[in-house]
């Protein structure tokens, strides 16, 4: 099977290479690899113009990241997709092959795996531990998520049931899940094996304030379509992140 990779830039010219080299030293032979960039000033479309036709990319000005990553869908040809961030990279060469097969030998609409966020500079030092585990669809009810950019979704799946709702900057992500998963039990496959590598960012104020706004959207995301979280869901969700930290 053919795997699209999207990746949602702006002014990344310090990070994207990483990102790029990680996508193209995969061992897996079929991936198209799609960046958007929203008009970059700082060096990211030099940067992405080295590569020739290597990958495919456009940069113009957008709406922010999932308006991004909206359009890198549309723009994919494979048979599933998943997304990277700019300052991301893939722990190993295998991931793609490893994703592949799952969805091969499993014959699941979706496949996601765990993830580590990394120290922003020293990025060897593990900080967060995001241990998925199997996927039940009760465990949205408890504050659950798969992380977001060890996850894959078939093609097809986007074009039955819809893109990121991007004017949801916080929470697209848990609600396109959440919409996919539980609304449209779309089946899914866990790879119990580290997919992912996210640089840690941003200070904790910032983080807190998103956190916020992100809980009133996660909330919004029950109500657009149509269902009823428990009471305690949504407080449970935050408390899954805190136990995701590595102590020293």
């Amino acid at each position: 099977m053919k795997i699209s990779i999207v990746t949602a830039a702006y002014n990344s010219a310090t990070t994207i290479r990483d990102t790029i080299e990680s996508v193209l030293s995969q061992d897996y032979p079929d991936i198209e690899y799609i960046v958007v960039d929203g008009a970059s000033k700082d060096g990211t479309v030099e940067i992405l113009k080295s590569y020739g036709n290597r990958i495919r990319w456009i940069s113009e000005k957008d709406g922010g990241i999932f308006y991004a990553m909206n359009k890198g869908v549309e723009m994919a040809t494979g048979d599933a997709v998943g997304i990277i961030g700019s300052d991301d990279f893939y722990p190993n060469n295998q991931v793609i092959s490893k994703v592949a097969k799952a969805f091969q030998e499993s014959n699941a609409d979706s496949v996601y795996g765990d993830l580590h966020y990394v120290n922003n500079k020293d990025v060897t030092k593990i900080e967060r531990n995001w241990k998925s585990g199997s996927y039940k669809r009760s465990k949205f009810l408890n504050g659950w998520m798969p992380p977001h950019t060890a996850f894959f979704l078939k093609k097809k799946i986007y074009d039955t049931y819809g893109l990121y709702i991007a004017t949801m900057p916080n929470a697209s992500d848990y609600e396109l899940m959440l919409r996919m998963l539980y609304k449209h039990h779309v089946s899914s496959y866990h790879i119990p094996e580290v997919l992912m590598k996210m640089r840690n960012g941003g200070n904790s104020n910032d983080s807190l304030k998103k956190r916020i706004t992100a809980n009133k959207e996660d909330r919004n995301a029950w109500k657009i379509n149509g269902l009823s979280p428990k009471w305690y869901t949504l407080y449970a969700k935050p408390i899954s992140k805190l136990l995701q930290w590595v102590v020293k």
